[in-house]
Order: C-alpha cells, then structure tokens, then sequence
C-alpha cells in the first residue's frame, strides 16, 4: 500500500476500485486463535447468500484478541473516545461470488461510542464489553474481557499469550495465510441484504504462539462448543490498516 492508501496490488482492489479509504486505525498485539470445526455446525449460523469457506474439508471459528489505535476518518484527527480501545471478535470465514472474507458472529469492544457507531455504519454485531489488555513480564499479553451489553447473554475471555517464534509472512496455499490474509468482511442488515467492507494493510508479520486461556464462553450466543483440542495459534505485533466503506453485495 502506498503512503496514501493506494492500492497497488491489483489482486485486493476488488470492487473499491477507484473509492478513497475512509478510516484508518492500527492494530496491536493480536491472538489469531482458531478451532477446525464441523462445517454442519457453524453454516447453520450464516444468513443466506454466504457460501462457508473451508480449509482441507472444516470450518474454521477464530477467536481474535487485541487492542486498537490512532482510529479516525480520512483527512481529519483521531476522535476521542472512540480512537483506542481492546476490541474481541468471533468469526468464521466465507466467500461471496468467489470473494473470501471473514463473518463476524460478535465484535465485543471497550468503548461505548464505538459499538453503536460501527452497529449503525458496518452493520456488524458488536457489544459493550469491560476489557483490560496489558503486556506483563516475559512477554506475555494479559487479555481479559466481560461482556456488559444490555439484553444480550454475558460473554468472558480470561487468557494470556505471547509470541514464540521469528517473525513470517504466510505462504500462499498455507493455512497460515489462509486464516489471517483476509481483505474484506461480509455483515448483514436487518433485512438481511448482503454488504462487503474492504480492508487493506500491508502482508501481516505473524509469529508461532502460546497461549494459557482461563474462561472462553465466546460462542456462548451461537450455541456451539469449541472443540477439546489445542487452538491453531499464531500471533501479529502490529499492522496499519485503512478500510472502505460498505457496498452493496450483488443478488
């Protein structure tokens, strides 16, 4: 991406050609935690007209912890109140006309103004949350959430985690890639019409990680229960990101 916001790999322009980003922000110290999963259990759970993306045969449900920063819209200063905040989603990947992008099942977030706004302009399910987000000794980043949001069912993520390894660049055709290298979100409104959000950010830095987790009920909305097994983990210090606008999706 250039200092501007350019898009200059013509393989993640998609349908922003031509549209100007509308909002920066940075993300910090993420935790890409992610369970293979039944593909029966997880599609039952999108709206019509999203195909499920799959890898090796399984749906994949990640659980993303992190912080953001410098949030603002284009050409103008960070907003208080809603430019810094820890932020927690739930997702799960899936592709719209051959398009790959990520379906957020919940977005819990530390700042009030955030939640509604993003509810009002991305049409993503998002929820107030008390959240702390601190780096501790040796590395390791405490992370705990408590879903607040009135008249929804309560929420906790209580863990800690840190990198273990250099830092890569997933390969394509590797899992590693497939779960983060993702350019664009998919959400729905009320009437269940269909909009894709684009992102962009330079190639994510990644690293292997560990991870102790304490409490996760995180799908606790959606009814299922993540799986017995050690999560795939991978871990990102930091990237720059700028967004689009939502269109419309086709159909």
């Amino acid at each position: 991406m250039s200092r501007d916001g350019r898009i200059e790999d013509p393989a993640r322009v998609g349908i922003r050609s031509g549209r100007p980003w509308i909002l920066r922000m940075g993300w910090h110290d993420l935790l890409f935690a992610h369970w293979p999963m039944d593909p029966g259990l997880v599609r039952k759970h999108l709206p019509a007209g999203l195909e499920l993306d799959l890898w090796e045969g399984d749906a994949w449900l990640g659980v993303v912890p992190f912080r953001m920063t410098g949030i603002g819209p284009r050409g103008l200063p960070s907003l208080p109140g809603i430019s810094a905040f820890a932020e927690l989603n739930v997702r799960t990947y899936v592709k719209v006309d051959g398009r790959p992008g990520v379906w957020f099942f919940s977005l819990d977030a530390a700042s009030r103004l955030a939640v509604r706004l993003a509810r009002l302009a991305f049409h993503l399910p998002y929820f107030d949350a008390a959240m702390r987000c601190e780096t501790g000794a040796e590395g390791w980043v405490e992370y705990s959430s408590r879903r607040t949001h009135r008249g929804v069912p309560g929420a906790r993520w209580e863990a800690r985690y840190r990198p273990t390894g250099p830092e890569f660049v997933g390969g394509e055709g590797t899992v590693e890639s497939w779960l983060t290298d993702r350019y664009c979100l998919y959400s729905a409104d009320g009437r269940g019409r269909l909009y894709r959000g684009e992102i962009d950010h330079e190639p994510w830095l990644l690293q292997r990680a560990e991870a102790e987790i304490g409490t996760c009920d995180m799908t606790r909305l959606l009814g299922v229960e993540l799986p017995s097994i050690e999560p795939h983990l991978l871990f990102a210090r930091e990237v720059s990101v700028v967004a689009w606008g939502l269109e419309r999706c086709r159909g």
